[in-house]
């Protein structure tokens, strides 16, 4: 099992996180010794043409213009049809279907878990790339195989100009502050914002490992909604105390630092805020993959005596909060003992040592039950 990362290169993952998360990029050689891809260009593809796995290709010069997207699931035939460079196949959650790929989220556990979205591969002709671009996450983009160029510009943001007459975000005016040529195990970390361009040089094979952040509409949103929902009627805005209006139409300065003001005390529901981040983020990406596996570890019970496993499943998330104590899996918060949640949370695993110290996880309609009734429990799948 691959451990959490103590020093990216020659740093301490505490310099790293106080000079350069969401800061500035850092460009770390030699990231992982020895690194050896999970995942071949041949196996990815393969991939590519299931129509559970979410999958894309970028030709930079397609039939229908320039920078042409089409989306998966594809045929033999697409593939064997693609010119012999520029252009760039990516697949979706590749953690999900293959352990070893899953392994390497371990690397990064020195960030919360969940706060890592998913693990993205893409394997690129010569040439191949997806433009000049930027993102609104923290990525590390680990080389797998052969070579990457990678070019990283200044920050860029929505009103950054774009290429037309193509559904992808390419940037239409980029300059390379930096450049840097990428081997297997060396590691690009990227903040959000700050506009990129990987250009392969050769056949190439690059892992992107990114993480979440909801918007600070989706958190204005959604959360207001969540909120609002615990306050009493009786609460309104009000103005003891206003001086005589001097203009009566005039919503004047004061009255909106006290709106302000009023807002604030109105957001001071920790406990609702936690459960709302809880929920938000362990989301499930792809809820008719877990869906899929709903039930079939039905006979977990006698299974777990046996000396069997439950584990997480490998399309769920999980996190836990103290205060209020609370275990999420996929978006729903339980009730269940605080060591068992740490434990859970950390191992992602149940075993028969879990139900002897806390029975009512075993409980008909309890804790387990609900998990596996919804796919967030099984057995473990061949490959994990």
């Amino acid at each position: 099992m691959a451990k959490p990362f103590t020093h990216l290169g020659n740093m301490p993952v505490e310099e790293f996180l106080r000079d350069y998360w969401q800061q500035k990029p850092l460009l770390i050689r030699n990231a992982i010794p020895g690194f050896v891809s999970p995942i071949s260009g041949e196996e990815l593809a393969g991939m590519a043409l299931e129509e559970t796995v979410e999958s894309r290709l970028v030709l930079e010069n397609g039939s229908e213009g320039p920078w042409q997207l089409r989306t998966g699931p594809f045929s033999e035939e697409d593939f064997l049809s693609l010119p012999r460079s520029h252009w760039t196949l990516l697949v979706q959650a590749v953690d999900q279907w293959l352990s070893e790929v899953a392994a390497l989220k371990e690397h990064f556990r020195f960030i919360p878990d969940w706060r890592l979205d998913d693990v993205m591969i893409s394997y690129a002709a010569d040439k191949g790339s997806v433009g000049p671009h930027f993102d609104y996450y923290d990525v590390f983009l680990l080389q797998a195989e052969g070579k990457r160029l990678w070019h990283q510009g200044a920050k860029a943001n929505d009103d950054s100009p774009r290429v037309e007459g193509t559904p992808l975000n390419i940037l239409r005016d980029f300059e390379a502050e930096n450049s840097w040529l990428l081997e297997p195990g060396d590691m690009l970390y990227l903040p959000p914002q700050f506009s990129h361009w990987g250009i392969a040089e050769g056949p190439c094979t690059t892992i992107s490992i990114g993480f979440r952040a909801p918007s600070a509409a989706t958190i204005l949103e959604d959360l207001a909604a969540e909120l609002a929902q615990g306050l009493p009627q009786h609460l309104r805005y009000s103005d003891p105390g206003i001086a005589p209006a001097r203009h009566p139409a005039e919503i004047d300065p004061a009255s909106i630092i006290r709106l302000q003001e009023q807002l604030s005390s109105w957001l001071q529901q920790p406990h609702k805020v936690a459960q709302w981040l809880g929920a938000v983020m362990t989301e499930v990406k792809y809820p008719e993959t877990v869906a899929l596996d709903a039930g079939d570890a039905e006979d977990w019970r006698t299974q777990l005596s046996a000396g069997a496993t439950l584990v997480l499943n490998p399309g769920s998330r999980c996190a836990f909060c103290r205060e209020p104590q609370t275990l999420f899996v996929d978006g729903e918060p339980y009730s269940a003992p605080l060591p068992f949640i740490e434990r859970f949370c950390e191992n992602r695993v149940i075993t028969q040592m879990d139900t002897d110290n806390f029975p009512e996880l075993a409980a008909n309609d309890g804790l387990i039950d609900q998990l596996v009734s919804q796919g967030s429990l099984i057995y473990p799948p061949e490959d994990f």
